[in-house]
């Protein structure tokens, strides 16, 4: 998003209560290159080598088809995120281009807009841009060492409702430097859709992807790797927002984390190459052309009690908050994880890899 959204935004939270009150709005906005593209998926598919479909992962170099479910932090010797102390790992789906010949061909992505001083995500080159948002800092619970979670649905190609109309969707960017960009995230019945845009976008497209912010309080996971994660009784909280109370079954708040990907498909707008038929040309890695199966997956890291600290503290905006330490992007682009599954992940391509497998 741009300077004159968050400004925006971030003076609605000194004066709405429901957006944290008083200016103690924190929001941790950064971010982190790509440690690897790899069929992998230790989430989900945890010691399978090749999952059933790609991914684009950032955070930790301790990412591997297996991970401890212990404390990621103290197994990671590096991170692709701006902040030093965060080993985490993101990951999502890859975007894809059909041609009409059949052939496929994996989207690039972009920078994040320069915001609040952060030169480094702009020279991400790719990755994922993270928010870390407290809404009420003293009243929320950071991540523990071993928990995971997973938001959406792989399998999904339609969605009842519009329950999650603003948790996960597309923008449609109008133009270049992330033309038209000027509302919250999933809040701009112009420019944002739960389905890929079915037009060219000028400017690309950018996914956004918000994780439930209640937790039971007792599990790091579950099965399903979502049962111990909920909403509030009112709802998804929109962005930036603390949202309704917390249900007694997950009474306990946890941060707004969300995932923030541009894909560079303006090379992709030749509408000559698109369907025949008029229709989108885009897919996510798992065979999806609808869009409705954008999911992310996460994987807590943070070293020690740093993202605690960050989540009490008051007024932090962007990629600086009171003593998480930074490193430059130099250092995050020389952290990477060999990949485990060789694959061409640049040149056109006669099949997605992987759908021939099963879904999980």
């Amino acid at each position: 998003m741009l300077w004159a959204t968050f400004l925006t935004l971030t003076t609605l939270a000194v004066a709405v209560p429901q957006f944290g009150g008083g200016g103690g709005l924190t929001m941790l906005r950064f971010g982190c290159s790509q440690v690897v593209i790899d069929r992998l998926d230790p989430l989900v598919n945890p010691g399978s080598i090749p999952s059933p479909h790609v991914h684009q992962i950032v955070g930790g170099n301790s990412f591997n088809a297996t991970m401890t479910t212990g404390d990621v932090s103290e197994k990671a010797s590096c991170t692709t995120c701006a902040f030093s102390e965060d080993f985490s790992n993101y990951w999502t789906a890859n975007l894809y281009f059909k041609a009409r010949n059949g052939t496929f061909k994996r989207v690039p992505q972009g920078g994040a807009a320069y915001q609040f001083g952060d030169d480094f995500s702009t020279q991400t080159a790719g990755g994922v841009l993270v928010y870390y948002v407290s809404a009420q800092p003293g009243s929320i619970t950071a991540f523990k060492p071993g928990f995971r979670m997973l938001v959406g649905d792989a399998m999904a190609r339609s969605r009842d409702g519009t329950k999650l109309k603003r948790q996960n969707c597309y923008r449609c960017y109008t133009g270049p430097n992330f033309g038209g960009d000027v509302s919250a995230p999933c809040m701009d019945a112009r420019i944002d859709t739960e389905a890929f845009p079915p037009k060219p976008c000028p400017g690309g497209i950018r996914s956004n992807l918000l994780f439930p912010t209640c937790w039971d309080g007792k599990n790091l996971d579950t099965p399903n790797h979502q049962d111990h994660i909920t909403y509030p009784v009112t709802g998804p909280a929109d962005f930036l927002s603390l949202g309704g109370s917390c249900p007694s079954t997950h009474p306990i708040r946890i941060p707004q984390l969300m995932y923030e990907v541009v894909w560079d498909t303006t090379g992709f707008n030749d509408l000559n190459e698109w369907p025949t038929d008029g229709s989108q040309p885009f897919y996510l890695s798992t065979g999806d052309n609808t869009g409705y199966g954008q999911h992310g997956d996460y994987v807590f890291g943070w070293k020690a009690d740093s993202l605690q600290k960050a989540m009490d503290t008051s007024g932090c905006m962007g990629a600086k908050c009171g003593t998480l330490a930074n490193q430059a992007i130099t250092a995050a682009k020389a952290c990477s994880v060999k990949p485990v599954v060789e694959e061409d992940h640049e040149g056109w391509i006669t099949e997605l890899p992987g759908t021939s497998m099963p879904m999980a």
